[in-house]
């Protein structure tokens, strides 16, 4: 008989760290309800006490996502526990996951802690969750490169102190597949209470062995897998889900287990997590890449046409690809445009799907053929948009006057807290001139980062999607991002935006420290 496999999604947690990658409430609440459907078994949805942003974060999806184990991090302090539950408490299913490092170099040179002030740090932090809720997760982090004797001592430990679910973590990617399957192996056999509580793996990417490592792990017994969408993390990611579900289903005749995902949900939820977070995806990656199911070669093409499995091992209609495009116009309605979105995995708001539909009847209005692309791209601009509150910097208007010959030159007017400024700047183009002009006027400590223009399609007409980073005098990384027909309002719309964010990160802080 199959075993059936967890999957632990914790996209927007682990996958929120890559560096410019943040997320509104909104949006998370948006992705949280894509992987609902999906059918992931656990969301990670944060680490609470992180910051306030991030314990609304969490408790939102814990009020809204039906279905899914609603998850918090928290280290092995009481604070964390302490908030962690008061964010997931409202979910049907809530988890606390509490963690502390075990390997050598993490215990000398970060804790500074023995061996025995480690495991008792552990035991209380798992008792202090128990005394919260049934489900508890614990993570010897570092596991990788933590002894394998002295990891067993730790998940004894843990396991008599209450944990149901123990992750074994790759936090660095350090392991190898063979050696990592071996790990999960030696700690059955050497804690048989283990058997008893679901094992869990969580593999980061470092040297590219993520989903190996996480797959050789099923293969000697583990029962949760811990992945993010499109394999998105700290540093060169994690795990991606796509990658492991797929193994698992396409060689099932090989791991002999299930899932309980409907994989059909799989491309949308790429795409949905691609949009919102700008951190967009090869054409080569597996599974939901533009060419994962492309053919160019004319040897393939033939093959192709006299039957798909000659190259292709998956259909992909498995992964919800289907290839096809709905047109739409300025006579189109919102309703057309909402079942579009919907396909996608766009949840809207009645509000937001007005200005959508009133975006795409101006665009069309304007002599442009409407594609689906163009489509997303708005609802991307329309969700990414901060609140009237957080709107603390807003585009009055500007010019620019460039010219064969000429210094290109701006001129820039905002409105900062309600207060007009002015600025003008010169540059090596247009929106360069603009940016500098900008720069005049705002704390010159934040400093733009990446600049990347994308034309959503071809033609001179094609939309300009803008999305920049920015980079604040503590080093963190905020994004920011816009649509427009204008590639030079596009442009100045994007550093705006991520300067809000800048903005209401900073009186955050300020509120927090006071």
């Amino acid at each position: 008989m199959s075993k059936n496999i967890l999957i632990f999604d914790t996209t927007l947690r682990d996958g929120e760290q890559s560096p410019g990658a943040s997320l509104t409430v909104n949006e998370k609440i948006i992705i949280a309800e894509q992987l609902a459907k999906l059918g992931v078994d656990i969301i990670e949805a944060g680490f609470p006490i992180a910051s306030n942003g991030d314990f609304e974060a969490v408790k939102s999806i814990a009020q809204i996502v039906d279905g899914p184990v609603i998850c918090g991090l928290a280290r092995a302090m009481d604070v964390d526990i302490d908030r962690c539950w008061e964010a997931v408490k409202y979910a049907k299913k809530p988890r606390i996951h509490t963690f502390i490092a075990t390997s050598a170099i993490h215990r000398d040179e970060k804790l500074r802690k023995s061996k025995e002030e480690v495991i008792a740090y552990a035991v209380r932090a798992v008792k202090r969750a128990k005394s919260y809720c049934d489900d508890v997760e614990f993570s010897p982090e570092d596991a990788g490169r933590t002894s394998l004797e002295y990891m067993c001592d730790v998940v004894r430990a843990v396991i008599k102190a209450g944990a149901t679910t123990i992750n074994i973590p790759d936090t660095v990617g350090y392991t190898e597949p063979e050696e990592f399957g071996g790990r999960i192996k030696t700690l059955f056999e050497n804690v048989p209470e283990a058997q008893n509580v679901v094992i869990s793996v969580h593999c980061h990417n470092d040297l590219g062995n993520a989903v190996a490592n996480s797959l050789a792990a099923v293969k000697q017994g583990a029962t949760q897998v811990e992945c993010c969408i499109n394999g998105i993390g700290e540093r060169a990611g994690n795990a991606s889900l796509e990658e492991i579900v797929m193994n698992l289903k396409t060689r099932k005749d090989y791991f002999n287990v299930n899932t309980n995902i409907n994989t059909r949900e799989l491309y949308k939820t790429s795409r949905l997590v691609s949009s919102l977070t700008g951190l967009y995806l090869s054409r080569n990656k597996a599974i939901v890449g533009q060419n994962a199911f492309a053919h160019e070669a004319g040897i393939h093409q033939h093959g192709v046409l006299q039957s798909k499995a000659t190259y292709e091992i998956m259909n992909a209609e498995d992964v919800g690809w289907s290839g096809e495009n709905i047109v739409i116009g300025k006579h189109s309605g919102k309703h057309a445009i909402t079942a579009l979105l919907e396909e996608e995995g766009y949840t809207l708001t009645l509000e937001q799907s007005n200005q959508v539909t009133e975006k795409v009847k101006e665009l069309a209005d304007k002599n442009k053929s409407i594609e689906r692309d163009d489509i997303l791209a708005i609802a991307m601009d329309v969700l990414g948009q901060l609140s009237e509150k957080e709107q603390r910097i807003k585009l009055e208007g500007f010019i620019v006057t460039t010219g064969n010959g000429m210094i290109p030159t701006a001129s820039v007017k905002l409105l900062i807290d309600g207060e007009e400024k002015i600025g003008a700047g010169v540059g090596d183009g247009p929106i360069d001139a603009l940016s500098n002009a900008v720069w005049t006027i705002i704390d010159p400590s934040v400093k733009l980062e990446e600049y990347n223009l994308k034309a959503i399609t071809g033609g001179t007409d094609a939309l300009a999607d803008v999305s920049i980073k920015l980079r604040d005098a503590n080093g963190k990384i905020f994004s920011g991002r816009a649509v427009n027909e204008d590639v030079i309002k596009a442009g100045v719309m994007a550093i705006i935006n991520g300067l809000n964010r800048v903005m209401n990160a900073s009186q955050l802080s300020s509120k927090k420290s006071s």
